[in-house]
């Protein structure tokens, strides 16, 4: 596939600086062997990963509750809360050899931006791979009491004049979202840009960790913020803010966070990867069943993992949301899939989409070779193998390693074979 971007560059190198070479001469010790290899049984007893407080994570919690990582030969797991996603990266920089974590429950697009030295100490390539989907949809995008006049809902423009009077009045708007680049980031980008806010120009962007959300809001630290549930869902409970949109409204299905692990830990023991993948997806199923979902709510919100009140966590995992605004909707199909169409399954042309706009915003460089990058770090073929082995349904095997078009809620369309076209499609873009 061959892409030129807006400035007439076509594809070449990832990076022609110094770091590429670094960059492709660590893939190819991380990768000697090239493709998944099988053998026996897994080369350790366990591993250590990372997780946020985000519903998101309940596979991985509920893979170690429910005893599915020891069922994998993997009883050592450990499954340890992270601050935020700083920490994360930081931790697998560090490598669980060195007291860090060797994967973990991680924004899809982070560990592109490791593995190309993005948000690293001195921009030094930490190869990564992602081995799987956690989950589908069910972020959202909330905004303070204050604005609940205006009506906004799925278009953001509503908010284009109270902004501007907040500015024009010596005050400044700032939106949080979780990480740079990261799938939160991009959301509410989006979001913004799609009704007439430039993200870059009109408004401040803020980090925030997911946990310390709602209590930034409630402090008057931000005007708007777009993170996963449940802290969305607490935002409303606590009547503090409301909830402008789903992220399944701004694009039905989309994919939201993965299992990501450092890339020398899954080439050194193959056979662990995949049990370890084989122990999540089992979770995937147990988590996506609405049997499920009361219990599934309940382990979460324990002390040790969320120390979230149950009925901060049930509503959206069942469809169910108070939007918090006069509006309340039961039984949508906007709750969060685990593994119910592909949702587990790390599509490439998903991981495409995230880079193309880790581009537009300046993140990556324009003339960034999409398609190789995401054969480095995608590796659907240990998803494969888990699932052969752990007997996954032929109908729940994707056929295709991409979605292809996706529509958004604006109108357009991407095709992951031409995200060049994608990107000449949008009207705001960071500054070049």
């Amino acid at each position: 596939m061959k892409t030129t971007f807006r400035n007439g560059i076509s594809r070449r190198s990832l990076l022609k600086t110094t770091a590429t070479a670094a960059l492709f001469g660590a893939i190819k010790t991380a990768f000697p062997s090239g493709a998944f290899a099988a053998g026996a049984g897994p080369e350790v007893t366990g591993v250590k990963l990372g997780y946020i407080a985000l519903t998101d994570s309940a596979a991985l919690i509920i893979a170690k509750e429910k005893g599915f990582f020891e069922k994998h030969g993997l009883p050592d797991v450990e499954v340890a809360k992270q601050a935020s996603w700083g920490a994360t990266r930081d931790n697998l920089v560090l490598g669980g050899a060195a007291n860090g974590i060797d994967g973990a429950h991680i924004l899809s697009p982070l560990p592109y931006l490791m593995h190309t030295g993005k948000v690293t100490q001195n921009n030094v390539p930490v190869p990564m791979a992602i081995l799987a989907r956690l989950n589908c949809d069910s972020q959202a995008i909330s905004v303070a009491k204050e604005y609940a006049d205006t009506g906004v809902q799925l278009d953001a423009s509503k908010l284009k004049a109270a902004f501007e009077k907040k500015k024009a009045d010596g005050g400044e708007v700032k939106v949080a979202m979780t990480f740079p680049g990261g799938t939160h980031d991009l959301w509410i980008r989006y979001w913004l840009a799609a009704g007439g806010i430039d993200p870059d120009k009109d408004v401040s962007t803020i980090v925030v960790p997911p946990p310390q959300m709602v209590a930034n809001m409630k402090v008057g630290n931000m005007d708007c913020f777009c993170v996963g549930e449940p802290w969305n869902e607490q935002l409303v409970n606590q009547g503090i803010g409301f909830t402008a949109a789903s992220t399944g409204e701004l694009w039905k299905g989309h994919p939201e966070k993965a299992l990501g692990a450092r890339a020398d830990w899954v080439e050194k023991n193959p056979n662990a990867a995949k049990a370890l993948m084989m122990a999540v997806m089992e979770a995937q199923q147990w988590c996506e069943s609405m049997d499920n979902k009361e219990e599934l709510a309940t382990i979460v919100g324990k002390r040790q993992w969320f120390n979230v009140p149950t009925k901060d966590i049930i509503g959206r995992l069942k469809g169910d949301i108070n939007y918090g605004n006069g509006r309340v909707v039961t039984g949508t199909d906007l709750y969060m899939k685990f593994w119910a169409n592909g949702a587990s399954y790390p599509f490439k042309s998903h991981d495409t989409w995230f880079m193309a706009e880790n581009i537009r915003w300046g993140k990556l460089a324009p003339d960034t070779d999409i398609k190789a990058l995401v054969d480095q770090v995608n590796r659907e073929d240990i998803w494969r193998a888990a699932a052969a082995d752990l007997g996954v349904a032929a109908s729940d095997i994707p056929a295709s390693t991409s979605r292809g078009k996706e529509t958004f809620f604006d109108g357009k369309v991407f095709d992951p074979e031409n995200p060049s076209a994608y990107l000449d499609s949008l009207s705001i873009k960071a500054a070049s």
